[in-house]
């Protein structure tokens, strides 16, 4: 049977001092992780406040009803109210009743398939919470291109993989108004030409059906 030599006092010496500084590190180890744990928490960011603010004066009537509602659900998801008023004006004027021919409904003209089965479509807030979330998504997958986002929001993700000139005609043409009303939005233009062009070729007809189912006053 092999012997086991022992310690020298050299060595239990060092062994002891070994164990002293591991056992005083561990001890500052959970010293500062006490401190992190127990000291106050970093105070939140700042969060965009829903306002009553006018949205641009060219925007239609029947857009501008929703101005308090379209900054607050902007500042829920995050994005530019103006975008949101963009969108629900080329969507559908701000007739919570549209619905198009392929079955998409409400403000944002959401498809069926992106309600829970117990959620109203046709509620503001909840065609809102599901349009605006889904525009969000696309916005992020465009790396904040807002055309790139517009299509994606017209056509689908897919519209992101492909280059422009492979849009069919109806994304090209929803690119064409919502970026053009969305830049005359930013620029704080009192007219936006792009708007007439949407009005003319169809446009006006959505609003008329929006007057129809909103209580607005004369203006």
């Amino acid at each position: 049977m092999r012997q086991t030599a022992s310690p020298s006092p050299q060595g239990v010496v060092h062994m002891l001092l070994s164990l002293l500084v591991t056992g005083l590190l561990a001890a500052m180890v959970l010293f500062w992780a006490q401190i992190s744990l127990e000291g106050p928490l970093p105070a939140p960011g700042p969060t965009a406040t829903p306002t009553t603010h006018a949205l641009p004066a060219f925007f239609t009537p029947e857009v501008r009803y929703w101005a308090p509602d379209i900054y607050r659900w902007a500042a829920e998801h995050d994005l530019d109210p103006l975008l949101v008023a963009t969108v629900m004006q080329i969507e559908s004027c701000g007739d919570p009743r549209a619905v198009s021919r392929a079955g998409a409904r409400g403000l944002f003209q959401v498809m069926p398939y992106h309600f829970q089965d117990d959620e109203d479509p046709w509620d503001p807030n909840t065609n809102a919470r599901r349009g605006l979330a889904y525009l969000r998504q696309m916005l992020e997958q465009a790396n904040g291109e807002v055309r790139l986002a517009l299509a994606a929001y017209n056509g689908g993700p897919a519209r992101l993989r492909e280059p422009e000139g492979w849009w069919p005609a109806e994304t090209q043409r929803y690119v064409y108004w919502g970026w053009g009303i969305y830049q005359d939005a930013r620029a704080g233009a009192q007219e936006s030409p792009v708007l007439a062009e949407w009005l003319a070729a169809g446009g006006r007809f959505l609003c008329h059906q929006a007057q129809a189912n909103l209580p607005l006053s004369s203006e």
